[in-house]
């Protein structure tokens, strides 16, 4: 008689397995979810923050202290999904509200009062004393002092910004004439607006068209089509994409610039970077306001930034050879370091002092023949779309400018993609050209060249840049995502959230009362604090809130639809933290 293996095990599909049936197989047991992630999940299908961040509130006048959890705030979706998806849609909000505006989103300031004349009259006399003691030699600190005492007592009085309005420092620039490879730009006469032209139809329709803009970088060599790859990575040219990369956001600047020239109005816009397959960063622009595609082609094409930064032709540290940190005699505490460094960097064989950026700097401002380290220009494919007020399009262009405001740079890469090998090996190729590549004037990088980075301080070594530029989620650029022009909506992001906040607190039926920002004292709670609140816990307290909230929303709505309300009776009360 021989003996029958007994069946594998499996339990039934209608009867749930008990995780803490220690019976079960340990195979069995290992397909089971986590509980914790089971709740993560459910948190992140309920819109709660998965890293809210604890606060303590301790009411000064009661002395009761309370814990609140204040979502993360993250824009990445790899971080928190939730967070990074209300910040999407609070761009959505943002774009929508400023492109297709009718009236001029400008305040007028108001007028000035007699205290705030006295202030500045008063600031005037303080002055003019200030000088008199400095031509005279004496000493104008407490002068300084009392001048910097006064300007606070102007902002405090109701007056924005500085009294002097400009630079304390004279800004260094070089020459502004064109490019003789770049073609003209025309001109027009300057308007105070900063609305575009309105045209109307046949039926007497007034329509108010805009502008939806795509730029891109140029070609650096054959791409695979579809993949986003180099046909030949060896004739591809990572050097040029990499200083593109890295100062992609000048060459927007540039071309704010010269559109506003062109349109003859202040041009407003809301634009967002994203990379293309190929991992260069490109643009999207929605713009208020209309001009032919012919003149923004034009301009794209006449749109060029020179990088005037110390050559890179040379490298003269590498591996082992290294130079050295050297601290400078003490100054005294009443003295300080012209350049603000407290020592130098030495060539390790000659001890010579290596130059520091603004030295650098100065010998290219004194060589007539010098040429910029690099000159960005966007390529050939420039895509220009009329877009109408309330229509469909325009719905789907703000998605599409915002839809990948979640992911970054490095995301399209799809690190467990078996066939996405040549696009991972094309980005690392990429990561490796901008690894000693200089991001900024405090670069580390730059004593690779014999140049002292701007502020150097010791522990400074070439190809350990910590800058944003050099991580490989975001592949050589380091400027925001999100491009929106200060008359766009005439609103801060905060002041869109407020207007979000409003509208939920008014669904609800809860009062939005302005309380003492001084009553209370927010403190966060130490990851070491022994009283700090479990992080599952306070994901389920956030899903709990959640569905009160969405319950209250649902009894709501019912009612204005005049249909049966609900039994929310066991549903608890509503709490809202102030």
């Amino acid at each position: 008689m021989t003996d029958t293996p007994a069946p594998p095990f499996s339990p039934a599909a209608d009867v749930p397995a008990d995780a803490s049936d220690r019976t079960l197989p340990r195979l069995v047991r290992d397909t089971l979810p986590l509980a914790l992630d089971v709740a993560v999940e459910v948190a992140k299908l309920n819109g709660v923050c998965i890293r809210p961040i604890e606060l303590r509130r301790l009411d000064t006048q009661t002395g009761k202290s309370e814990t609140f959890d204040v979502p993360c705030g993250a824009t990445q979706e790899a971080k928190c999904p939730p967070c990074a998806k209300r910040n999407r849609q609070l761009r959505r909000a943002q774009c929508r509200e400023g492109w297709h505006l009718d009236h001029e989103p400008i305040a007028e300031p108001n007028p000035s009062t007699e205290d705030q004349r006295w202030l500045i009259e008063f600031r005037a006399d303080v002055q003019a004393q200030r000088d008199a003691a400095e031509r005279n030699g004496e000493d104008v600190a407490d002068w300084d002092e009392a001048i910097r005492g006064i300007d606070a007592e102007i902002n405090a009085a109701g007056m924005r910004g500085n009294v002097l309005a400009g630079r304390t420092a004279p800004k260094r620039s070089r020459s502004t004439k064109r490019r003789q490879d770049a073609p003209d730009l025309p001109k027009r006469a300057r308007q105070n607006t900063t609305l575009g032209r309105t045209f109307v139809g046949v039926d007497g329709t007034v329509l108010r068209p805009s502008l939806f803009v795509t730029l891109t970088l140029p070609s650096y060599g054959r791409i695979q089509a579809g993949r986003g790859v180099p046909v030949n990575p060896a004739t591809y040219d990572y050097a040029r994409a990499a200083r593109d990369a890295l100062h992609f956001s000048k060459l927007v600047d540039r071309f704010v610039q010269n559109l506003r020239r062109v349109a003859g109005y202040d041009v407003q816009y809301f634009a967002t970077v994203e990379p293309q397959k190929r991992l260069a960063p490109h643009l999207h622009m929605a713009i208020r306001g209309t001009l032919p595609r012919a003149e923004i082609k034009a301009i794209a094409a006449a749109t060029y930034h020179q990088v005037w930064w110390p050559s890179v032709d040379e490298v003269r540290f590498e591996g082992d050879h290294l130079p050295v940190w050297a601290p400078r005699a003490d100054l005294g505490d009443d003295q300080a370091y012209p350049d603000g460094q407290s020592g130098d960097y030495l060539d390790p064989e000659t001890g010579e002092v290596l130059p520091t950026w603004y030295e650098a700097l100065d010998r290219l401002d004194q060589d007539d023949d010098a040429e910029p380290l690099h000159v960005l220009r966007f390529g050939d494919q420039v895509d220009v779309q009329g877009v109408i007020a309330g229509s469909p399009d325009a719905h789907k262009r703000i998605g599409y400018l915002t839809k990948y405001l979640t992911k970054s740079l490095g995301d399209p890469l799809d690190p467990d993609d078996a066939e996405n090998s040549a696009r991972r090996d094309h980005a690392a190729r990429m990561v490796e050209a901008l690894r000693y590549e200089p991001c900024a004037p405090t670069c580390p990088n730059w004593l690779r060249y014999g140049v002292q980075p701007k502020g150097a301080k010791p522990g400074m070594a070439p190809g350990r840049c910590r800058g944003k530029a050099h991580k490989a989620e975001h592949l050589g650029y380091a400027g925001r995502r999100v491009l929106v022009s200060r008359k766009w909506s005439n609103k801060t992001l905060r002041e869109h959230k407020a207007d979000r906040r409003a509208w939920v607190l008014d669904m609800l039926g809860l009062p939005d009362e302005a309380t003492d920002p001084h009553r209370y004292v927010w403190r966060p709670v130490s990851t070491k604090d022994p009283n700090r609140t479990p992080l599952p816990l306070r994901l389920l307290r956030g899903v709990a809130n959640r569905h009160r909230i969405r319950a209250r929303l649902l009894e709501l709505d019912t009612r204005a639809n005049g249909s049966p309300v609900p039994d929310l009776s066991a549903v608890p009360k509503l709490e809202v933290a102030a």
